[in-house]
């Protein structure tokens, strides 16, 4: 790691440890992180030193579960999971029960920009994927909206480049929710083990940490940082058994994957209720002062936030 990395790292670090005033809805503003197919056992078994400052910097479960208790039916893969982290309901609801996407509800049940947008239609958002089916599928009321293709599934190379993006858009002073997912730990799974003790999936995570650490050292370089209030939030649609995570509903490998919320506003330590990946959602919108209309109908709960907000 550069000097100048370490320097942000760190001053990112005592930012998110500052107790603080609750800050103005104005001035809140949400880094919203997907890594597909993220084992937590994974993840601590890795040299990630971006993630253990977030998680050193808030709250976190590493039993996250991608399943409620409403609706099952949908199978334990991306098309679903994702739906979910980015509508905040359960696919009974928006309608994903796999990778066809047919039966998609996201009209009723939209990417939660557009939820963002009805409260605060000036809010900046951001939405930069390396899984198409994201972008061509789920995304809507984003300000700016890339893929990046994998080539012959270097999903490595897409990911790069979409951090690089990432460290791009956060330099906008008006930047409200930026978006981005990583998808090559999920390849490395599939191709050799999705398992701690599986080098090329270890190593898949470590180069994310890397990627993600070049993200939060543009965040705490903004001009405007001092005035903003960010939360962090890190989750993943699945885990993984085997080189497989499909028909996961019973393991417990594959069932749970984790929660990280981490900032001045949040809470510390590990959640002591249960948590799912609806609630990663509904904590954003909570984070930005965006009450829910009940219309909306999502299914989750905001987590981890410090209260009086």
């Amino acid at each position: 790691m550069t000097l100048a990395r370490t320097i942000l790292a760190l001053a990112l670090f005592a930012a998110a440890c500052s107790p603080g005033a609750a800050a103005e809805p104005a001035s809140r503003r949400v880094l919203y992180l997907g890594i597909d197919g993220t084992r937590f056992d994974a993840l601590q078994a890795a040299a990630t030193p971006t993630v253990d400052r977030l998680l050193a910097a808030g709250i976190h479960s590493d039993t996250c579960l991608i399943l409620g208790d409403r609706y099952r039916e949908n199978d334990t893969i991306s098309g679903p999971g994702w739906s979910t982290i980015l509508t905040g309901v359960w696919a009974d609801k928006h309608g994903v029960n796999d990778n066809s996407f047919k039966g998609k509800n996201y009209e009723a049940f939209p990417h939660l920009f557009a939820r963002i947008k009805a409260r605060q239609p000036e809010a900046r958002t951001v939405s930069l994927v390396t899984w198409a089916p994201i972008e061509d599928q789920i995304v809507s009321h984003a300000d700016v909206r890339q893929k990046f293709v994998a080539q012959g599934k270097d999903y490595a190379g897409a990911d790069a480049e979409a951090a690089a993006e990432a460290v791009r858009q956060l330099a906008d002073p008006a930047l409200t929710c930026l978006f981005l997912y990583q998808g090559q730990v999920d390849e490395a799974g599939h191709a050799h083990g999705f398992h701690p003790t599986v080098a090329e999936y270890v190593a898949a995570i470590e180069a994310v940490d890397k990627n993600l650490a070049d993200v939060l050292a543009a965040l705490e370089a903004r001009p405007t940082r001092a005035a903003e209030d960010w939360l962090v939030v890190v989750t993943s649609d699945h885990g993984g058994r085997g080189t497989n995570h499909t028909k996961g509903h019973n393991v417990p490998e594959i069932l749970h994957s984790f929660l990280i919320v981490s900032g001045a506003g949040a809470a510390r330590g590990t959640f002591a209720e249960p948590t799912y990946l609806v609630d990663a959602a509904a904590t954003v919108l909570a984070h930005l002062g965006i009450e829910p209309d009940e219309a909306w109908g999502l299914d989750g709960v905001p987590r981890g936030l410090k209260p009086a907000r």
